[in-house]
């Protein structure tokens, strides 16, 4: 089937302003996305009369607009995501014995959207509509590990940013960096009394066509309960979840590192 060049080109800037951290001038869109500088007014004044697009005149940037907002108020009514992920967690909750739960990226925050958890086993902090600090959760950092280091640094741009529960995480960006670097590295995330103690967590990205992270799927266990070999199989089970989440949704399975993407800091 072949693709409407202008439809792709509104869908590539929809894309871009989402993902930013704020408002962004017209030249930025135009060079990140890769239009026409006179394309991409175009494409903006459209958007910008249907209301999925804001003009800020005195500070000469464009952000996402109300539409937009309606837009994404209607997919989370219809929850077309959760219902297609809803049946595969079930399945890892049979496979692994313990809970399971999805998790998508909200600001600095993950927001739990699906928990699942064996017959006789107590609710977790991870319940739905929680939301919990991303960099403290083994599902927020599957997700910010396959984000580019700028996103990351927009994400947390001071100390400030870094809250503690249990006085345990990354409390600078570098210590961040690094962990994610390891998150990438090992193909899982994980967190080890972070959230609540006693318990410990991995995680796997759910990646859509592009290698965007939408979502991470964890499972959460005491960690008594759980050594380092049950841990792999645990991991390998979420890591196999979050494959077919990623195949259901027309996503790609994994994705090599792009230019941009966390390095070690120094």
């Amino acid at each position: 089937m072949s693709t409407v060049p202008a439809a792709a080109q509104v869908l590539a800037v929809l894309r871009y302003l989402a993902a930013q951290a704020g408002p962004v001038p017209a030249a930025a869109i135009s060079r990140d996305v890769g239009l026409p500088r006179s394309t991409t007014y175009h494409l903006l004044d459209t958007l910008a009369r249907d209301g999925f697009v804001v003009h800020l005149p005195e500070e000469r940037r464009y952000g996402l607009g109300v539409s937009a907002f309606e837009l994404g108020s209607g997919y989370s009514r219809q929850a077309p995501f959760q219902r297609l992920a809803r049946v595969p967690l079930a399945q890892l909750v049979d496979r692994t014995g313990y809970n399971a739960h999805l998790a998508v990226l909200h600001g600095r925050e993950v927001i739990y959207v699906i928990e699942e958890r064996p017959s006789g086993r107590a609710p977790l902090v991870t319940e739905v509509g929680v939301r919990l600090p991303a960099h403290l959760t083994a599902s927020g950092r599957a997700v910010l590990a396959r984000l580019a280091q700028a996103q990351v640094r927009a994400l947390f741009p001071d100390p400030s940013a870094f809250v503690l529960r249990h006085g345990l995480g990354p409390t600078s960006l570098s210590a961040l960096r690094n962990l994610l670097v390891e998150v990438r590295r090992r193909g899982y995330a994980t967190e080890e009394g972070e959230v609540t103690p006693g318990f410990s967590s991995v995680a796997a990205p759910v990646l859509d066509h592009s290698a965007h992270p939408i979502a991470g799927v964890a499972v959460t266990f005491p960690a008594e309960e759980v050594d380092p070999e049950q841990q792999q199989r645990i991991a390998a089970e979420v890591a196999r979840t979050a494959r077919e989440l990623s195949r259901r949704i027309g996503g790609v399975a994994d994705a090599p590192r792009r230019p941009g993407d966390l390095a070690p800091s120094s």
